[in-house]
Order: structure tokens, then sequence, then C-alpha cells
């Protein structure tokens, strides 16, 4: 099922299904921290690193030792590891209300430019499963390095529903 067609789905827990997504265990930390908090209406989440279990899938400068569409790969699955971890936090997909702000730092060589096309990695998969209605402001930096020697990290905010 394509994109424009699992947006015929009303929430966001029925377009994940028809686009036939299987989300990972959620993440756990790597020191003394949390991975959500959740303050009112509004859910921050920790950096979310492409990791697979315990293991950063990416690794490397994008625009050297790993290519745009490596990077994107490396975004998308930090916003998986993402959804999994609101969705834990949240019971369920459909009490986010706005994706406010995604923040995506990504590890360059110094002359690389195709950051948005990086980031759209991550930003293509939110809103699938959210809806475009619910598109993030966004913020991409290139960056020296990342916890564990990741290619990729993503910062989430979300505006819910209460409980």
């Amino acid at each position: 099922m394509s994109n424009n067609e699992a947006q015929r789905f009303p929430t966001a827990e029925q377009r994940l299904a028809a686009l036939d997504i299987r989300l990972p265990a959620p993440p756990q930390p790597f020191g003394a921290y949390v991975e959500s908090v959740q303050v009112n209406n509004v859910l921050y989440l920790t950096g979310m690193l492409p990791t697979a279990g315990r293991e950063v899938q990416f690794f490397g400068r994008v625009g050297a030792e790993l290519d745009v569409q490596t990077g994107r790969q490396a975004a998308h699955l930090a916003a998986m590891n993402g959804i999994a971890l609101v969705r834990e936090h949240l019971g369920s997909l459909d009490r986010v209300k706005r994706i406010v702000r995604l923040g995506v730092s990504i590890v360059t060589a110094g002359d690389f430019r195709e950051h948005p096309k990086v980031a759209d990695g991550a930003s293509e998969l939110l809103q699938a499963v959210f809806g475009a209605e619910r598109n993030p402001c966004r913020v991409v930096v290139g960056v020296a390095s990342l916890p564990l020697g990741a290619a990729v990290e993503l910062e989430l905010i979300f505006e819910v529903e209460p409980s």
C-alpha cells in the first residue's frame, strides 16, 4: 500500500497497519535518563538513535563513509524507534494530536550539503503514520559526532491528548 492510500485511513494506528509497518521494541536507555517525559499535554522523547536492540546500526559520516540513501535509512530507523516509544508511553498512537518539533542531527563530512534529504527519511515516515496535517516544524544540523558513534539522532516533541 502506498503512502497516499494509507492517508485515507483516519487514525495513526490504522495508517500504521495499512502501511504494514511493524514497530521495533522501544529503545531502552543507554545511561542515567528516561526515554520519555510527559508534561501536561506535551511528550518529549530523548534523542532517538538508529538502533536495533542495544546496537547502533548506522555508523559514519554522511557524505563520506555513508551516502545520502543510507543516511535516510538511519533517519527512518531512528523515527521507527521514536514511534515505538510513543506507542509504549501513550498506549496508542491515536493520542498524538500533533508532532510539534523534529530535530535531526547528522554526522556529516565538512562539505556535505544535502541535510534535508537525509532528514526526509524520518519526516516522510512520520507523515505517513500521523498524516500531513500533523507535520512538525523541523531543524536539521550537521555535527562532528553523536552518542555511540551513531550517524543520526532525532529529537521529537509531541502534543498529545490528555489521558
